[in-house]
């Protein structure tokens, strides 16, 4: 099962105050921003029959709208976490593949193995995996339709981490968990300009990319943010960011 981790950040606008945002992760509230539920029945999700059953109108409108979801969650400004503990294949695997970082246990199974259905990936699949493992090796994942498990995936750098799996089954999600609140306390303008920075430089040549890591830095300069991260180096405190 692939969760949806509650967002460790939320910045709509780059002078936000933190305290217009609901972090899973408060210590006051511990209510999460998005709630997960595995449906079961009939409303289980995606369903290669009934794939079958569309016309190729709609397959081709469903596949669409597939990407267009992909798309946004890799344009979410802060930054997004996969947690893969159980299967995440084909558009599971391009929902984590959609995300900035993934972690999987041991014994989750993931893979593009569209081509063993007569398929090929269509929601992003062809376009991030190569970003991610590289051109050569993305073609013989997906050509073969190969599935990885996550200590296989963690080696290939296709996962941040892999964990051993727990009784209950959510040692991924406890492990993704754990890294948001290593994000948490950072301060979120910088965390957001740096997703940007890094996903922008990643599309053009490296001088390009360095014009935007100019421009992201020069957006970060005014913030006092900025300002109290150096006074707390100076006076060897911890830093209390507001995200301004």
């Amino acid at each position: 099962m692939l969760r949806a981790l509650p967002r460790a950040l939320r910045l709509w606008r780059p002078w936000r105050s933190p305290g217009a945002r609901d972090c899973a992760s408060s210590a006051t509230t511990r209510t999460p921003e998005i709630q997960v539920q595995a449906l079961t029945g009939p409303h289980q999700g995606a369903d290669l029959k009934e794939r079958e059953r569309m016309t190729a109108e709609e397959v081709g409108f469903f596949v669409q709208r597939l990407r267009g979801l992909m798309s946004e969650i890799a344009a979410f400004p802060a930054p997004t976490i996969a947690a893969m503990d159980g299967f995440a294949l084909g558009g599971g695997l391009e929902l984590a593949l959609a995300c900035d970082l993934r972690i999987a246990a041991s014994s989750a199974v993931m893979g593009l193995i569209e081509t063993t259905r007569g398929l090929l990936p269509g929601a992003g699949g062809t376009q991030r995996l190569p970003r991610c493992l590289g051109v050569a090796l993305a073609k013989e994942l997906i050509f073969t339709g190969r599935r990885l498990d996550g200590v296989q995936a963690r080696q290939l750098g296709l996962v941040n981490h892999a964990v051993a799996q727990n009784e209950e089954g959510n040692a991924a999600y406890h492990r993704a968990l754990a890294l948001a609140q290593e994000i948490l306390p950072q301060a979120p303008i910088a965390v957001r300009l740096g997703k940007v920075a890094i996903d922008r430089g990643m599309e053009v040549d490296i001088a390009s990319g360095m014009a935007i890591e100019h421009m992201c830095y020069a957006q970060n300069i005014p913030t006092q943010d900025r300002l109290e991260g150096m006074a707390a180096f100076r006076e060897k405190r911890p830093p209390k960011f507001v995200g301004k």
